[in-house]
């Protein structure tokens, strides 16, 4: 039901705009190395690589020459690791980018995503590719990314950032994720949220806010 307060809506990117596959990407690391996935989340687990990674706390070439240092393949090249970590993301369906450009009429709009710059240079490939539109920052008033801001969903403070530097009322916005911690996070500071679960989408989620 359509909240009638809401003037800002503040979107997850994974599996809320862009369809993803989480263990993809330690599937493909596993092909690679010709070790077992599970090994591989567990190497990749303990030493907090992707945490590192889309925290900011790594760069581009230090995460790769991390997954090169852990997994002990001197030898990989860039665009070798870049397609393993990448294939996780897989389409992102045109109608959910209409749907964003019909909001836009009404609303402030806005992305708050836990990623890396990897995924986001190849994020806009495939937006682009689907739509023609070349980069998410043309959809939204204002992209956050997790390694720009040093912070992860559901930490409360990602939040609080966002609001602060959008100039944001908490009770006048919605936030949309799959992840229930990160809802929860976001309802301790007053957002209004939508907890997206599959196979309902944010068409149906927001059909009324769209009229």
């Amino acid at each position: 039901m359509k909240n009638e307060k809401i003037k800002n809506i503040i979107f997850d990117l994974g599996d809320v705009i862009l369809n993803i596959d989480v263990p993809l990407a330690s599937l493909s690391f596993a092909e690679l190395s010709g070790r077992e996935q599970a090994e591989i989340l567990t190497l990749f687990k303990e030493k907090d690589i992707f945490r590192q990674f889309e925290t900011g706390h790594l760069t581009e070439a230090g995460f790769r020459d991390y997954v090169r240092e852990l997994l002990v393949f001197p030898d990989w090249t860039d665009d070798m690791i870049d397609t393993a970590w990448n294939s996780l993301l897989l389409d992102l369906p045109p109608e959910r980018i209409q749907l964003l450009k019909d909001l836009r009429k009404n609303y402030r709009l806005f992305l708050l995503s836990n990623t890396s710059s990897i995924h986001i240079t190849k994020v806009n490939q495939i937006l682009e590719a689907a739509t023609g539109i070349k980069r998410l920052d043309d959809l939204f008033e204002k992209v956050f990314v997790s390694y720009e801001m040093g912070l992860m969903k559901p930490d409360p403070r990602i939040y609080s950032n966002l609001l602060e530097q959008a100039g944001l009322i908490a009770e006048e916005t919605l936030f949309l994720d799959d992840n229930h911690d990160n809802i929860k996070g976001a309802q301790t500071l007053g957002i209004d949220t939508i907890h997206v679960q599959k196979p309902t989408t944010i068409l149906e989620y927001l059909k009324d806010y769209a009229v």
